[in-house]
């Protein structure tokens, strides 16, 4: 018997130290895989267009979340918690999307609700090329075949090694980002890098936070129209780091609305808008991830564009249970800020949470004389 102990104890000893040297093997893996985007890097605009902006003139940008392709009303995230309103906890199941032809549904969905608008801008948070999440679908390239009269910049927000979690449907390696499209000459192009937490685990799961900056000339002036693409962070306990990010957006809001420019910021804030925490019935308890933003935290002579429909369409819904209208908690977090100078107004799009857990918004606008 004592041999039988003996020779299990030597086993089980050889199963920890394999186990051990796998799993630090595994976070020197990430560790050597990872790095920070350096800030200030160029961006290249692809397919330039020459046409000009105009003062006075009626021009339209549309934001909207892609979602890896994965967000179609059935799925849930993993790293989404919740409550329900009898206290049951909540927890998302998915890792990656649910399949391929999830990724490419979904996508084609949100590409042909979007066509028809039109606009001038689209904003496109959540575009995966060549991701384990999404199954290696190019969603970068399917946007650019869906919008072939635009030029275009990629700011990469998202890269990674392979990520092993969950367990049972493993996130894997990602690359990822925002794009933005345009109809009109642009000057100048920069990826800005956000804060991030850079505790030794989250900084492998969150994202490599970034906003991007297109300048944009306008005709018979010597302003230019900044376009600010956004995307904060979303798993932030406290938002201690959005508060961060926040104080480095609007520095530069404030430093562009001083050089006399036109400016407008757009995307997916992660934040609850002007006031909408509460706006939408649900099922669930208020949940802790949101904080609130509203105009007083933004530079003076800015403001956020209130959706006329802000308080009747939600634009992100929680993605910890599959979606059921009324039942998940909902609010706006994605929209436009613009200077006082940009005359501007907003709705948001009611898809019904088809293609993506966002609604994308929609903004008309015109840059004053």
């Amino acid at each position: 018997m004592k041999k039988f102990l003996k020779r299990a104890a030597l086993v089980c000893g050889a199963l920890v130290a394999v186990l051990v040297l796998a799993v630090g093997g595994y976070i020197g893996y990430l560790q050597l895989q990872y790095y920070r985007i350096e800030d200030g890097i160029p961006l290249e605009v692809v397919t330039p267009q020459e046409a000009t902006l105009q003062t006075d003139t009626p021009y339209t940008a549309i934001s909207c979340n892609l979602g890896f392709g994965a967000y179609g009303p059935e799925y849930s995230f993993f790293m989404d918690t919740g409550v329900m309103e009898d206290g049951t906890p909540t927890q998302g199941i998915y890792g990656k999307a649910r399949s391929q032809k999830d990724v490419l549904a979904n996508t084609t969905l949100a590409l042909e609700t979007l066509q028809p608008l039109d606009a001038d801008f689209f904003l496109f948070q959540e575009v995966d090329r060549d991701s384990h999440r999404s199954y290696q679908v190019d969603q970068r390239e399917m946007v650019a075949e869906a919008f072939p009269g635009y030029g275009y910049t990629w700011a990469e927000n998202f890269h990674s090694g392979y990520l092993a979690y969950p367990l049972n449907d493993h996130h894997g390696a990602v690359t990822a980002g925002l794009l933005t499209l345009t109809r009109y000459s642009v000057s100048d192009a920069v990826r800005r890098s956000y804060p991030i937490d850079d505790n030794f685990f989250i900084k492998f799961t969150d994202l490599d936070r970034c906003f991007s900056v297109m300048r944009l000339p306008v005709e018979g002036t010597d302003r230019q129209l900044v376009l600010i693409h956004s995307h904060m962070s979303a798993y932030d306990s406290g938002g201690i780091i959005r508060a961060q990010q926040l104080e480095l957006l609007c520095q530069v809001l404030e430093e562009e609305y001083a050089a006399g420019n036109y400016v407008i910021a757009g995307g997916d804030f992660n934040h609850a808008l002007y006031g909408t925490e509460l706006a939408f019935p649900s099922q669930q308890q208020f949940p802790g991830w949101v904080q609130s933003l509203g105009d007083s935290d933004l530079p003076e002579h800015f403001s956020f564009v209130q959706a006329d429909n802000g308080f009747s369409v939600p634009t992100c819904r929680g993605a910890d249970i599959p979606y059921e209208k009324g039942v998940n908690y909902t609010t706006v977090v994605d929209g436009f800020a613009v200077s006082d100078n940009v005359i501007a107004k907003a709705e948001n799009l009611d898809t019904d949470f088809a293609f993506s857990d966002h609604n994308p918004v929609q903004l008309t606008f015109e840059l004053a004389a």
